[in-house]
């Protein structure tokens, strides 16, 4: 077959061309062509698939998107916002953090080893591009149902992935969250989050500018793994088989190389040193189409890439697939050509195959060339920032009063102590709720010597330097339950839990980073959804002036016509000037003074108690109060910094009681605990009512902590004392820290051991 040149596309405008196989629709197409003024060449189809894919052009969110810029909440602290590769915010003496949280929840049903492992070296990429040292990972999870054969098969294969690829990068992995519903089945979440560091004048964005300047391509060989992924595997429902582009016997997923990541890493940090680059960009959704089109589109002039010179793995991939391959390890940088030498010194050092690609042009437009015949001839923002954008309809859905009517606070409770203690136990041994230490073994959590908190603790936080003890938090959290009530409240019971986790440890929260995890956007039931959430959570980043930086949108997660519950997942970054004030969550001392701080309410919709007891969803899910969370979120830090609190744990998913479990295993000591007068025990140990978190107080601090709480106006009722080796709820019952710990433990390891 002859090759697709620019001018072969304006001499055959009618030739036959395979627009819907690649995920665009007709008017997309006709647009395209509108554009051009005539028809693409089949390079130029390939990348528009791929660019204006929802996972690239976000064009079925942006409308509601917007709102994150427009209710941004003033914070000095911000010094790089949404439109990067990763947000960056200052951390105090000259120190920079970027993070981000982004999915690759599609390719790892379809390959789990492979697919999460590329999902942690895609999102270390991102935060390397920014010119920071990636310090550390997380991994928001979600799976089917825990007992369900495919869990089985995913679970593990994801978990391999992600502990694979990030211990042999040495980075630990300081939290994150596993989830099970059947909701997910079919339809895992594996959103992977990755923090870097680096100071302020280091920071580096994407953009090619300076005509002459040279385009160096760096890193793995492109090879035929990933073709098309954007357009399909992340923009449709598994309805769709193969993308459209990929040879049957190429893998639709990218394939990893941790080892020859970390020594992209390296080299890239050792270019950034030596100050050699002007712009660069990595390698993720969508490869070479995206980093030419992006770095050329926020650039100031056009570029020209000589596609043939791409060093491949694969000698019979064709320009097209070349250019939508999604190959991993790869980085594009733009360097000026009196250092293109060093530049090109410097990955030979680190054994990274570096390639001049092309150059950065006076022109406005996006020219490949392919062995001398142009194939593409494109006005780059078209491709990279001016895709559609869909005013999708949307309506809340019929069937949401009924859901909402379906009142959890009428489900039958325990009618004596023994049940009471039966659902206990129920409840800590339930798949949600257990011990996930045999997932996180299997990550290292303590490489580099600098991680102080990793799970199970509420936040991971990292010291990022080591004389004086700075350091950052971050937690990830989102209950699709609680959103599939109420979307807009779910997603600020989202933000708040992760805000309340970043300040237990006694981090004050700076800013969130989102994933955004729903059905597909074609039915309006769950567009509802996502603009009620991102509604809820532009208002709710307002109020805790918390901005969102950056992250992710993932669509089409469902099976056929069954959507996952809306899933955002939102993680805070917060910052701690000493680590060594940090507070942990377990029960370390005897007599050591248990506080509860906040308001607690009838308030079990969506709880866990009703999903482990009653295999029941309905209700209301808790009432947010935004000013209470700050307000407890005050109090946590001061009372971190001024040495009254010995340790926190914020109060979530199974209540009061499950966080005192948590709290006990972790210090290996158990607790006497008295329910309040007038309150129902069952409703003070399994109410979820936000804006709480449970303290041990040392004796000494008592009255300094009372005082601090009660002239700040926050409730504070002291509930018992660290005590003993059981779990003593007062007047109902016993529970042998043996007994508990056997529960809490035993339950993973047997599912999938």
């Amino acid at each position: 077959m002859s090759l697709d040149t620019v001018e072969h596309a304006a001499e055959t405008p009618d030739a036959p061309q395979p627009w819907s196989e690649l995920g665009l629709k007709q008017d997309e197409y006709e647009r395209i062509r509108a554009i051009l003024g005539r028809r693409p060449t089949g390079a130029e189809l390939a990348m528009y698939s791929v660019m204006w894919s929802e996972h690239c052009s976000y064009k079925s969110s942006k409308v509601h998107l917007r709102q994150f810029g427009e209710k941004a909440p003033a914070n000095d602290a911000l010094l790089v916002g949404i439109g990067e590769n990763a947000g960056v915010v200052d951390a105090g003496q000259g120190y920079a953090v970027t993070f981000k949280v982004e999915s690759h929840n599609h390719p790892s049903y379809i390959e789990p080893y492979q697919g999460a492992a590329t999902g942690i070296g895609g999102i270390v990429r991102d935060i390397l591009a920014m010119g920071a040292r990636p310090v550390a990972v997380m991994d928001p999870l979600r799976f089917g149902a825990a007992d369900h054969p495919d869990t089985k098969r995913v679970l593990p294969g994801v978990v391999s992935g992600i502990g694979g690829y990030g211990n042999c990068l040495g980075l630990p992995n300081i939290g994150g969250e596993v989830v099970f519903d059947s909701c997910y089945q079919g339809n895992p979440l594996v959103n992977a989050l990755c923090v870097g560091v680096m100071k302020h004048e280091d920071i580096h964005l994407a953009k090619a500018s300076g005509a002459g300047n040279k385009v160096i391509l760096y890193g793995a060989r492109t090879g035929g793994d990933g073709i098309g992924g954007v357009s399909v595997l992340a923009s449709e429902t598994f309805d769709a088989a193969t993308p459209a582009g990929a040879s049957a016997n190429r893998p639709a997923v990218q394939v990893g190389d941790p080892f020859q990541e970390k020594l992209l890493i390296e080299c890239t940090l050792e270019v950034f040193r030596e100050d050699l680059v002007t712009g660069i960009q990595d390698l993720g959704g969508a490869g070479l189409s995206c980093a030419t089109s992006e770095l050329a589109s926020a650039g100031s002039g056009g570029m020209r890439v000589e596609l043939d010179t791409v060093p491949l793995r694969d000698a019979t991939l064709s320009p097209e697939e070349i250019l939508m391959s999604e190959s991993q390890e790869r980085m594009c940088a733009i360097v000026e050509p009196d250092k293109v030498a060093r530049f090109l010194e410097i990955c030979e050092k680190w054994d990274v195959i570096a390639t001049v690609i092309g150059e950065v042009t006076d022109g406005e437009r996006l020219e490949i060339f392919w062995h001398g015949e142009r194939i593409v001839d494109v006005p780059p923002r078209t491709v990279a920032h001016e895709g559609p954008v869909y005013e999708r309809p949307y309506a809340r859905p019929e069937w949401q009063d009924a859901l909402q009517a379906d009142d959890a606070n009428k489900l039958a409770r325990p009618s004596t102590s023994q049940e009471l203690r039966e659902q206990v136990l129920k409840l800590v041994a339930s798949p949600n709720q257990a011990s996930k230490s045999w997932i996180t073994s299997q990550y290292d959590r303590f490489v580099q010597g600098n991680t102080v908190l990793a799970q199970p603790e509420d936040s991971g936080m990292v010291r990022i330097d080591e004389e004086t003890n700075l350091g950052v938090a971050v937690a990830t959290d989102g209950n699709g339950r609680y959103a599939k009530l109420d979307p807009y409240a779910g997603a600020q019971l989202a933000l708040a839990e992760s805000y309340r986790n970043v300040a237990a440890t006694g981090a004050r929260p700076l800013a969130i980073s989102n994933c955004l995890n729903f059905g597909s956007p074609e039915d309006p039931a769950v567009m509802w959804q996502f603009a009620e959430a991102t509604r809820g959570l532009a208002d709710g980043c307002l109020a805790l002036g918390t901005p969102v930086t950056g992250g992710n949108v993932s669509l089409y997660n469902q099976t056929g016509d069954t959507a996952i519950h809306p899933t955002p997942v939102v993680a805070v970054l917060g910052v701690i000037d000493d680590v060594n004030r940090r507070t942990p969550m377990a029960f370390a001392e005897e007599g050591q003074l248990l506080y509860l701080l906040g308001d607690t309410k009838e308030e079990l919709g969506g709880s866990a108690w009703s999903q482990v007891v009653h295999d029941h969803l309905g209700g209301l899910p808790p009432a947010v109060d935004l000013d209470r969370e700050k307000l407890l979120g005050e109090i946590l830090i001061s009372g971190s910094r001024d040495g009254m609190i010995d340790a926190a744990h914020d109060l979530s998913d199974g209540g009061l009681i499950q966080a005192v479990v948590e709290s006990c295993l972790r210090g290996g000591n158990g607790a006497r605990i008295v329910v309040p007068d007038g309150l129902d025990p069952f409703v003070f140990l399994f109410s979820e009512s936000a804006g709480r978190a449970v303290v041990a107080v040392p004796r000494s601090e008592e009255l300094r902590f009372t005082d601090m709480c009660g002239a700040r106006g926050l409730p504070a009722t002291r509930i018992g004392v660290v005590d003993g080796e059981s779990i003593d709820v007062q007047g109902q019952f016993s529970l042998p820290l043996a007994e508990v710990r056997g529960a809490h433990e035993a339950t993973i390891p047997a599912l999938f051991g």
